[in-house]
């Protein structure tokens, strides 16, 4: 005697979303907890750094734009004679 085997039904569209959904904010949850955030100590430090590095960088396009302007003004007076 043979089984009739139904196919089983998939469960609607709502609950299967609705399990990936809860599943993203779970995982999102414990990946959230491993987070080491820095201390006071080392952001005010990593800032100190940050700064420095953004004033010898506009020191050196100063100092860049300064000579290429200066080079530009001797090229166009020998021009100009």
């Amino acid at each position: 005697m043979a089984k009739n085997k139904t196919p089983e039904k998939k469960p609607n569209i709502f609950k299967r979303m609705g399990k990936g959904i809860a599943k993203f904010f779970r995982d999102t949850k414990s990946e959230i907890k491993k987070i080491v955030w820095p201390t006071p100590k080392a952001t005010f430090k990593n800032t100190g750094i940050v700064l420095l590095a953004m004033i010898i960088v506009g020191v050196v396009i100063f100092g860049l734009d300064y000579g290429l302007q200066f080079l530009f003004g001797l090229v166009m007076n020998v021009a100009g004679n």
